[in-house]
């Protein structure tokens, strides 16, 4: 079975909602003669590059199904220096429907990570969810995300299995404490955007939570793209020593978007770009319900579909490092800043955003204050921006301005008249050949080098009159074993305010 040529131009004549006309000619199962074990039929096609987002291909599933494979390729023809390739993305869901924010319906995303998935009652392929086969219209989601001039010419080949159902798999999602690592109120290690084989991560589940572990942190959060899958079997690996967190990095075709601290199986939707702000601020909002933070990841990352091009200002926290510190980090800090210095503060944070084993879990990673290990006191202490951003736990840091009797900490506030000195203290520990710098709105204004001790205290004196806002940062001139960008960062701090707070 061909779809044909499909453009916008053609689509348009066919009329109808925007929905529909994403609709490609779908498949029908006819209920099975007796002893049949299987039936696969294939769908053809080809994508022009003027096309939606997204399309849908309906498979009408009758009674008797106990399993649904999918099987999807498409070409990948030569094209010139600085033209995008094909590259197309695919899920599933059921028939319980597919419109924007059918978390029911939803039942896996594997992006273009694999060419293939199955779903039955027991088992699912990772990043899809196991759950009863039911009859009706289920859809295979293509999602074309770069076409070449000459078209993506694609095959789907779906097969049915005719049985029994299997056992209803059981979720089984992480505990929502880790005793082991309980310090009441401290400061908590935690690295906020990780993946697995779940989406397109090469570590398993037990080989994140060893990694996590090793590198000394206190908690982690899932964040496999766009799907809620791995959110429903983090208690088969958990530990005591390390908390397992929800999560789902929203990864739309105008930039990504953490949700983090969710609730077990939930599911965002991703289908919509900066364009369309209503929905981006609907799910937005469904996260705040659930108990989530939005983060903007990555802002200025050099790939297609990942510069975060959202609004900022209902974003919760800014990830201005992302692994490895490049120039793009640094662009992220410096957009950060000018949003800060302008009176727009965002809580910074700093992930690693590991997908495989080359890549360093907890490089970088975020220490928050909170009263406990507990989900709801660390996002309540990343949403105070009560947080500093370390390149690994060997590294130690205390930040406060303190004023007479009352001492501020980072995400605080030294309430004291504009005339009032005010000491700030920098204290490091585990970074040598580093530079220390106390920041304020008209950039940095103390500098000292620490030796090859790695420990230092650095102070400066300033007044509410001079500075609105102090933050510290330690960079390593030499770029280090890291990183070969120079001057990288190894530890930044957020911002403590100066003076009374206005409006």
């Amino acid at each position: 079975m061909s779809t044909g040529d499909l453009t916008r131009r053609n689509l348009l004549r066919a009329g109808g909602a925007a929905a529909a006309l994403s609709l490609l000619p779908g498949v029908a199962f006819a209920t099975p003669e007796p002893g049949t074990a299987q039936q696969t039929k294939t769908v053809t096609g080809t994508f022009k590059p003027d096309i939606p987002d997204w399309y849908y291909l309906p498979v009408e599933v009758p009674r008797g199904v106990s399993q649904i494979d999918v099987v999807y390729s498409y070409d990948r023809p030569s094209v010139p220096s600085g033209t995008r390739g094909n590259a197309c993305d695919i899920g599933m869901f059921g028939p319980e429907g597919h419109q924007l924010g059918n978390q029911r319906g939803f039942r896996g995303w594997s992006g273009g990570f694999r060419d293939r998935f199955s779903i039955s009652a027991s088992e699912a392929t990772p990043g899809y969810l196991a759950g009863p086969i039911k009859p009706g219209t289920w859809h295979v989601i293509l999602g074309p995300y770069t076409v070449a001039p000459q078209g993506l010419n694609y095959r789907v080949d779906v097969t049915l299995h005719f049985g029994p159902q299997g056992t209803p798999f059981k979720p089984n999602p992480a505990p929502e404490t880790a005793p082991a690592r309980q310090r009441g109120r401290s400061w908590y290690r935690g690295d906020c955007h990780l993946h697995t084989v779940y989406s397109d991560g090469r570590r398993t589940p037990d080989q994140l939570v060893a990694d996590a572990r090793a590198a000394g942190l206190d908690f982690i959060v899932s964040t496999d793209h766009n799907t809620s899958s791995s959110q429903l079997q983090w208690g088969d690996h958990a530990t005591d020593d390390l908390l397992i967190l929800n999560g789902e990095e929203v990864t739309t075709r105008s930039g990504h978007w953490p949700a983090i601290g969710l609730p077990a199986g939930t599911w965002i939707d991703w289908r919509y770009r900066a364009a369309d702000p209503a929905d981006f601020r609907r799910f937005v909002n469904e996260v705040h319900r659930a108990g989530g933070l939005v983060t903007a990841a990555h802002p200025f990352a050099n790939c297609f579909g990942c510069t975060y091009e959202f609004a900022y200002e209902i974003a919760d926290l800014v990830e201005v490092w992302n692994g490895p510190w490049t120039e793009d980090d640094q662009a992220s800090v410096i957009h950060w800043d000018g949003l800060l210095r302008g009176g727009l503060w965002i809580p910074a944070i700093g992930d690693s955003d590991a997908h495989n084993p080359d890549q360093r879990v907890a490089l970088p990673h975020t220490v928050v204050q909170a009263d406990s290990l507990r989900k709801e006191d660390l996002l309540r202490g990343l949403k105070a921006g009560r947080a500093w951003l370390a390149e690994s736990s060997a590294v130690t840091l205390s930040f406060t301005a303190a004023a007479g009797a009352s001492t501020a900490q980072i995400g605080g506030r030294a309430d004291v008249g504009t005339g009032t000195p005010v000491t700030v203290q920098v204290v490091v520990g585990g970074v040598p050949g580093t530079t220390v710098s106390i920041l304020d709105q008209l950039g940095p204004q103390h500098t000292e080098t620490v030796g090859d001790s790695g420990s230092a205290t650095v102070t400066w004196t300033t007044y509410p009159r001079y500075s609105r806002w102090v933050r510290a940062e330690v960079r390593r001139p030499s770029g280090g074993p890291n990183t070969a960008t120079p001057n990288a960062m190894v530890a930044m701090t957020n911002p403590i305010f100066l003076g009374p707070e206005h409006g």
